[in-house]
């Protein structure tokens, strides 16, 4: 099937449901942003161009928990800073993960990437603590074993402001500059976190090793 729109790759409904429908009445599936939409992009008649740089933030809920991902893509080959864009929101994403353990504080991610936030994650999708890109010297939390939450950069090319669409979801670059955007949901644990959002490449003995609480 080829692609055209940003409509065409608003799929997964047999899938799961779509947690933003069902929480905030999005009017989509797929939170889809294209090149200076930053994120929570509508799903709709834009035709997709060689060298757009298309974020694709999936949120879904299935069995009463919600689950949270996103990915940037380029079209075809595509402008240099795209790509370089891209691979910076993944370095982003990786700097964060690295510091990840139960007992840190949350505003030690925020010291590893920048962009707007992540969040708790589980039966809703916004949950506490809240997980600044930012350091922010005022926040208290801390990370606990079990713990789920989602650590989101979002990187632009230019200005770090974002400005609200009049559709009143989508938020942009203030300059229209280039943004791109790397999500997973992971679970805290003593050692390395777990990406539940990631491939699972495991055992069976890997489910049955996952910290307390979590199932």
């Amino acid at each position: 099937m080829s692609i055209e729109s940003t409509a065409d790759l608003d799929g997964l409904r047999e899938v799961a449901r779509s947690a933003p429908a069902l929480e905030y009445g999005f009017r989509g599936t797929v939170l889809i942003s294209v090149n200076d939409e930053i994120v929570h992009g509508i799903p709709g008649p834009r035709i997709l161009a060689s060298g757009d740089l298309v974020s694709l933030d999936v949120t879904l809920e299935k069995g009463g928990y919600v689950a949270d991902a996103a990915r940037s893509v380029v079209v075809g080959a595509g402008h240099a800073v795209a790509h370089r864009l891209v691979e910076a929101a993944r370095a982003a994403f990786e700097a964060g993960q690295a510091v990840v353990r139960a007992g840190t504080k949350v505003n030690a991610i925020g010291g590893a990437v920048r962009g707007l936030a992540g969040h708790g994650v589980g039966r809703k999708i916004h949950e506490e603590p809240s997980v600044p890109n930012h350091y922010d010297r005022w926040q208290r939390d801390v990370l606990t074993e079990g713990m789920v939450i989602t650590i989101e950069p979002m990187l632009s090319a230019g200005s770090a402001t974002p400005v609200q669409n009049a559709d009143g979801w989508t938020l942009r670059t203030a300059d229209r500059s280039l943004a791109a955007h790397f999500e997973h949901t992971i679970v805290i644990t003593r050692g390395a976190p777990l990406v539940l959002t990631a491939a699972w490449r495991g055992t069976a003995s890997d489910v049955l090793s996952l910290p307390s609480g979590v199932s």
